[in-house]
């Protein structure tokens, strides 16, 4: 079981910086690979970035790619994932949730937190 809570959204203006964490509780963290995704006011939940178990492969949405940046830190007690999102854009404002996974493929994401908000004004 792995418990996950989001922290660090907010409002910032466009072209500004904010940095999303993602706490996980579990001594297996290091076994899961790590998703941002994010859901806008009347839109379906989107992906927007995963990380491997080991940190060693990155993933981005199109969309955010070169402006957010995915990491995380499997040590024993800092099991956490954070999303350095630059260059913040109106469209990025939604709901941010961190997710974990055993195996992407063919069994999707496992375990969700309860989801940050992110407001970008232009």
């Amino acid at each position: 079981q792995v418990q996950l809570v989001e922290s660090g959204g907010g409002l910032v203006q466009a072209g500004g910086s904010l940095r999303l964490s993602c706490a996980a509780s579990g001594r297996t963290f290091s076994t899961y690979t790590m998703g941002w995704f994010r859901q806008a006011p009347g839109k379906e939940r989107e992906f927007v970035a995963a990380i491997s178990g080991s940190g060693g492969n990155t993933y981005y949405a199109d969309s955010v790619k070169g402006r957010f940046t995915i990491s995380r830190d499997n040590a024993k007690n800092e099991n956490a994932v954070n999303l350095q999102m630059n260059s913040l854009k109106p469209e990025d404002t939604a709901v941010y949730y961190c997710a974990a996974a055993r195996r992407v493929v063919p069994n999707g994401y496992d375990y969700w937190g309860q989801g940050t908000q992110v407001t970008v004004s232009s």
